[in-house]
């Protein structure tokens, strides 16, 4: 079976997903895997793809916009392509930051409080909202970022409402869409979860702590920006907790194959869930592949695990 690894994309996130397909083609190559590799600058290049009919598996590397929205994925489904990771509703739901978080609060699964806003309202209509005070109760920050990205672009963290007009308008760049939400204190973890066998389980939970600032762009892909704990310091009880709030998540949004799911940790022990991530980073300084080493298992081991269980949960 070959194996075409989609990757580009036309978004902020070009860049990492141009080093994630390298890096997972490379990875293929190294297992002997008849692999090829394909830059999707825009949608019509996947439908060119597609027409040419020699795709037998796509695993997908884009990250954000319609590859990561559900848009590709819908795609592919319709063509009858086998692909990795979650389908198109997951993704979609997934991607869209107020919708999953009004999934997971239904089902139990904490979240930080949060107001969506548009810029239709202003930030005095804002100010005025009786829901803000609650946000600042916390810690007295927020979180200004946009609804549909990653990458943790357009974010901004605030003390108090001082530079909320200037944060709104940064994250409205990449969407009109943006949320508004308390700062929660604490540790910065994030686990990847991925099916063996129809099963869903976790990989060792990484700490990330950056060295300046917060876990921003730079402090993802600069090398040397970020200190990461594998596995991150946790007692038994604390990590069941974070476990188990991952593979809620996961499960919640009907996510296949793997995921990585982004939580924070206060100061009492208990996990707030910020996002799951349907198609993570795979480049040289991404998550997924430093918990995967740490559980023992190499790089394209992890990525022929996803190939599998993405087509068991194809085959229903």
């Amino acid at each position: 079976m070959t194996i075409t690894v989609l990757y580009g994309g036309e978004g902020p996130e070009r860049e990492v997903s141009l080093r994630s397909g390298a890096a997972v083609t490379s990875a293929f190559a190294e297992r002997g895997r008849d692999v090829t590799g394909a830059d999707l600058r825009r949608k019509e290049d996947l439908f060119a793809l597609l027409d040419e009919g020699n795709v037998e598996f796509a695993f997908i590397a884009l990250h954000g916009g319609w590859g990561e929205d559900g848009t590709l994925q819908a795609a592919l489904e319709m063509a009858g392509v086998p692909f990795s990771g979650s389908g198109h509703a997951a993704c979609a739901l997934a991607m869209d930051k107020t919708a999953s978080k009004a999934l997971f609060r239904w089902k139990g699964i904490s979240v930080p409080k949060g107001i969506e806003v548009t810029r239709e309202r202003g930030v005095r209509d804002l100010l005025d909202d009786p829901h803000m005070s609650s946000l600042l109760e916390r810690s007295g920050k927020l979180v200004v970022k946009p609804c549909c990205s990653g990458s943790t672009v357009g974010v901004s963290i605030l003390s108090g409402t001082d530079r909320l007009a200037e944060a709104l308008e940064d994250a409205f760049r990449y969407d009109p869409r943006v949320l508004v939400e308390e700062y929660v204190s604490g540790r910065e973890l994030t686990v990847t979860v991925y099916e063996k066998d129809g099963v869903p389980r976790c990989l060792p939970v990484i700490e990330i702590q950056p060295v300046t600032g917060f876990y921003d762009y730079s402090s993802k892909y600069t090398p040397g920006a970020s200190e990461y704990l594998v596995p991150a310091p946790l007692s038994e009880f604390v990590l069941r907790r974070v476990e188990a709030a991952s593979l809620a998540a996961h499960a919640a949004l009907g996510c296949a194959a793997y995921s990585r799911v982004d939580l924070r940790l206060d100061e009492e022990g208990f996990p707030s869930v910020l996002e799951v991530n349907t198609v993570p980073g795979m480049t040289a300084t991404s998550l997924v592949p430093k918990a995967a080493a740490a559980a023992g298992i190499s790089f394209g081991e992890f990525l022929e695990e996803v190939v599998e269980s993405s087509l068991a949960a194809r085959r229903g």
